[in-house]
């Protein structure tokens, strides 16, 4: 469970003639077995499931649920040599069960019990004759190694681009651009301050002022305790960045212990409009406001 399947030269696109290994009237044998047994082995499949203790975030209920939908996939993917509609199963149930706390050894885990829960049955089934349980059981173990690593890239890559998403929610939230009317922004900047940080909130600072053709832009940064030189280099370059793109940066909220380490640092000020507070710098970009008319208003004229 968990297991997306991304698309493999030996897994979406390969048919059961690119395997010579198996021939098809073995293959149909094979399967029919499992597909004969499904209701006892899919059974003894979630009950090592819950002796193990995985997925321990999901209900009985809701575990043999989905061992019955995976069970019935990763057949037909043994059976055709193609993952696709795991793979398209597996997307879907890996976006609803990683926000409920599933981990990727828990999903590796599942995943090897059902490769070993199978294997026990083919052997079982066919130890009467050592020749052909040898011929299945060579077709069958590079067929379900194959998938359950595919699983467990698939349920990585899942999880890696929900962590993505979470990331960039949270960015967006501790940096927001607001507009407080037409062509001035602000943006207030709470937390910790690092070069990435600080280069992802130039990035959304200046989207905005290109998106609201902002003249005006108050960086507040009462709620920044600290920065080091990388970072204040940084803000410096952001209101250069601002002013290119046609814009006036004013910041507010500069703390003593701040401003003694831009001093310190020798951080170029000349291109910094600083304001003591944000009503002050409200008030001020008001006044630079009233002094720059907008370049595409009806008779208005540069600065």
């Amino acid at each position: 469970m968990g297991e997306e399947m991304p698309s493999h030269t030996e897994g979406a696109g390969e048919q059961p003639h690119d395997r010579p290994e198996l021939d098809e009237p073995l293959l149909h044998q094979l399967v029919a077995h499992l597909r004969e047994q499904r209701g006892d082995l899919r059974e003894e499949w979630a009950r090592r499931i819950t002796d193990a203790q995985l997925l321990r975030a999901m209900t009985p209920q809701e575990i043999f649920s989905e061992v019955t939908a995976v069970y019935d996939n990763y057949v037909s993917a043994l059976e055709t040599g193609s993952v696709e509609t795991l793979q398209a199963y597996a997307r879907d149930l890996s976006e609803r069960i990683i926000p409920r706390g599933v981990e990727t050894d828990e999903v590796l885990g599942i995943v090897l019990l059902l490769r070993d829960v199978l294997a026990r049955s083919l052997f079982e089934h066919y130890q009467s004759d050592p020749q052909l349980l040898d011929r299945i059981l060579d077709a069958y173990e590079p067929a379900a190694n194959r998938i359950a690593v595919t699983v467990g890239v698939s349920f990585v890559e899942e999880r890696e681009r929900v962590i993505r998403e979470q990331q960039k929610a949270i960015r967006e939230l501790s940096t927001p651009v607001l507009q407080v009317r037409e062509r001035l922004l602000i943006l207030p900047i709470i937390g910790g301050l690092d070069s990435q940080r600080a280069r992802q909130l130039t990035e959304q600072l200046l989207g905005a002022i290109q998106q609201n053709r902002a003249k005006v832009v108050v960086i507040d940064i009462t709620g920044v305790a600290t920065i080091d030189l990388a970072v204040a280099n940084h803000l410096v370059q952001t209101v250069e960045a601002a002013r290119l793109m046609g814009a006036s940066a004013i910041i507010t909220g500069l703390s003593s212990k701040i401003a003694q380490t831009l001093v310190d640092l020798g951080v170029d000020l000349g291109m910094m409009r600083t304001v003591g507070d944000l009503q002050g710098g409200l008030e001020e970009a008001e006044r630079v406001l009233r002094q720059r008319p907008s370049a595409d208003e009806p008779g208005s004229r540069p600065a």
